[in-house]
């Protein structure tokens, strides 16, 4: 049942899904144009301007729906396009890092000013919101912290190396040639795959998450 209470968190926290996707899909699209591609500069999607990369269901209505995942719309990477000194796949797993990366920098940038808020104007982030984080925490303590969680988040689960996941371009092109043709026909049961991992690895994937995000408070903490 949907009521005002269970609402607002969720649209308290969608401009952070939004701010967070948009820099996700502007990393994959700057890295690809540095590289020579500009296939995603010429669409428009090389932009921090989250309207261009909104996807109605994965970037709006799952997070309104308190589903803990979300998605924006792909930027299309043209690996011919690449420099004669990038091959195909090492440019391929460059811009798929890029947003993995461009998360785990921002969720480092939320560590710190979740810390320099802490410290010279507390009263922000509400009573216990640095050791509360990991369990929620008033309005102003989301606003301040939820970057941090949130793009821990969307990192490590991106890197998880599941077709169309960023983690399985990186793999295809560390993975020696002998054992490509198997890897490729593993990618037709990419969606189950990923089922399998929201049923039945959610410690797998939390883990990680979990630990990383401690591993940023505790430099919150040393700063505030």
């Amino acid at each position: 049942m949907f009521t005002f209470d269970s609402m607002l968190p969720r649209l308290l926290s969608l401009p952070l899904w939004l701010l967070s996707l948009s820099i996700h899909e502007w990393a994959h699209a700057w890295s690809a144009w540095r590289l020579g591609d500009d296939t995603a500069a010429r669409l428009g999607r090389m932009t921090l301007n989250p309207i261009a990369h909104i996807d109605p269901i994965g970037t709006l209505l799952l997070p309104l729906l308190g589903v803990p995942f979300a998605w924006a719309k792909p930027v299309p990477v043209d690996p011919t396009r690449f420099r004669r000194d990038v091959s195909m796949g090492k440019g391929m797993a460059i811009t798929a890092s890029a947003g993995p990366l461009s998360n785990l920098l921002l969720a480092l940038l939320a560590a710190v000013l979740l810390g320099l808020v802490g410290r010279f104007a507390p009263d922000l982030l509400g009573e216990g919101a640095i050791r509360q984080i990991l369990i929620g925490g008033d309005v102003g303590g989301r606003w301040v912290s939820g970057l941090l969680p949130l793009n821990v988040a969307l990192a490590l689960f991106n890197l998880i190396p599941i077709p169309p996941l960023d983690g399985s371009r990186i793999v295809a092109w560390l993975m020696p040639y002998r054992l490509r043709d198997q890897w490729h026909a593993l990618e037709r049961y990419s969606t189950f795959l990923l089922l399998a991992v929201f049923w039945f690895g959610g410690q797998l994937v939390s883990g990680p998450i979990f630990a990383l995000t401690r591993l940023l408070l505790g430099l919150s903490r040393a700063i505030a």
